[in-house]
């Protein structure tokens, strides 16, 4: 469920900053700091650091029901990688998504 709202939190972008980035889409915060998903697929997930907050994303305003509620995940280290730059988020590390620092 919540691997789902990191993939589905398709929130519009910000387009005075000319970025096309979305403002919100999957952005989880752990430890302080913000993460956000990277598609990567292949990579070996450690031991569990704890859990993780994706954020809440209502920034549809036209398109009512399509926001997605604040939640909690688990946080799993990326073998090779520092917690610092990188972790993996999901529900369990076999469903783990990887996500990188902001």
């Amino acid at each position: 469920m919540t691997l789902a709202a990191l993939t589905t939190a398709g929130c519009s972008g910000d387009d005075s900053k000319g970025s096309g980035e979305a403002s919100c889409s999957g952005l989880v915060v752990y430890d302080g700091r913000d993460y956000l998903p990277t598609g990567k697929s292949v990579f070996t997930v450690g031991e569990r650091l704890g859990t993780a907050t994706v954020a809440a994303c209502y920034d549809t305003p036209n398109e009512p029901g399509t926001g997605v509620a604040e939640a909690t995940t688990g946080v799993y280290a990326v073998e090779g990688v520092d917690p610092t730059e990188a972790v993996a988020v999901g529900d369990a590390p076999s469903t783990a998504a990887h996500v990188t620092a902001r």
